[in-house]
């Protein structure tokens, strides 16, 4: 009798360990799918501000060539000027 009850408490006790460790897992799958949700959200985030920052640089640049080359140009005009002025 003893050793039935002994057995029956031992196989209750594994059940409970069983369920507590197949609900603990769950909780832990759970967060880490919300890591990999707000890592994902994040990620987007970063990017979309990397794609702002090209864009903007972009323009700045594209603004500073033509502004260098309206330059560049005005130079030229002025030298040829001069070279047709000393002739």
């Amino acid at each position: 009798m003893k050793e039935l009850l002994t057995h029956a408490i031992k196989k209750v006790t594994l059940e409970l360990i069983y369920e507590v460790v197949e609900e603990r897992t769950r909780e832990i799958k759970e967060e880490i799918e919300k890591v990999k949700k707000r890592q994902e959200e994040d990620f987007r985030y970063i990017n979309d501000k990397i794609d702002a920052q090209f864009k903007y640089l972009n323009e700045k640049i594209d603004s500073g060539l033509s502004q260098l080359n309206h330059r560049i140009d005005t130079v030229i005009q002025l030298l040829v000027s001069i070279k047709q002025h000393d002739k």
